[in-house]
């Protein structure tokens, strides 16, 4: 457990000893927070229309004309920013001849992975947890049921843990930063459209691929329902990739 500790700590000293993780919270609060703006605005604006001319007011909710489109948006945020944090956790190890040391350490090489992915995880978290002033907002000024909003929350930490996973498994393969950021973006990309092929295939084939789209099954927590399959999902291809990270060191340590 200190073992764990110790690495934990080192890599979260090492984010805010840096400029990564001011930059990227920064970056993900201000494109977070413009498309908030925008979106509350534009909700706005429908509803005062709908109730100067009496229709399709019935329609209307914050949940579908603001969380969930912001939802959406903040994933697609994700995307972009969280390769800013994993691409060094490996990588840097590498390049700065300190992963021979990594390998060679009495440190089990699960204990250096898991503190290496929750200090990620860790900065994501107080990532989100500064887009809890949208929910309050809302209820300032309106009753948004807070179930469907809890679930969105929910989904965005579970896909989160999926990139981190991915971008730690990308940054063991290479010393080059860029090419592992690069790598967990395309790969990130692909998994949430891979979904957009499902109507233009037949139905085998369009089942199999919505089973594998990261938004397919984000989709169900920005409607309030938490399943137990979706859940699965996100858990299993966190899992996966950590295992593929785990496969990628002890293939480095006997080819050393």
């Amino acid at each position: 457990m200190r073992k764990f500790a110790a690495i934990y700590r080192r890599e979260l000293m090492y984010y805010f000893q840096s400029v990564t993780a001011y930059v990227t919270i920064s970056i993900f609060l201000i494109l977070s927070g413009y498309f908030f703006f925008s979106i509350f605005r534009y909700y706005n604006l429908i509803s005062l229309q709908s109730i100067q001319n009496n229709t399709f007011s019935g329609n209307l909710n914050l949940i579908d004309g603001v969380i969930r489109p912001l939802m959406g948006n903040i994933s697609i945020i994700l995307l972009l920013l969280l390769p800013l944090l994993t691409m060094r956790l490996l990588a840097e190890e590498k390049k700065l001849g300190t992963f021979e040391l990594l390998l060679t350490y009495p440190v089990p090489d699960i204990t250096a992975v898991t503190g290496k992915f929750l200090s990620a995880l860790t900065v994501y978290l107080i990532m989100l947890s500064g887009t809890f002033l949208y929910p309050v907002i809302l209820m300032i000024y309106s009753e948004p049921e807070i179930p469907p909003i809890l679930s969105c929350y929910l989904g965005l930490f579970l896909m989160g843990c999926s990139f981190i996973s991915m971008g730690l498994f990308f940054s063991s393969l290479t010393s080059n930063q860029l090419v592992a950021g690069v790598a967990t973006f395309g790969l990130s990309l692909f998994f949430l459209v891979i979904g957009w092929a499902a109507p233009f295939v037949g139905n085998t084939t369009s089942t199999i691929l919505a089973q594998f789209s990261l938004l397919i099954h984000f989709d169900s927590f920005s409607k309030g329902v938490i399943d137990t399959q979706d859940i699965t999902y996100y858990l299993l291809l966190t899992i996966f990739f950590i295992f593929l990270t785990l496969r990628s060191l002890e293939s480095t340590r006997w080819r050393n």
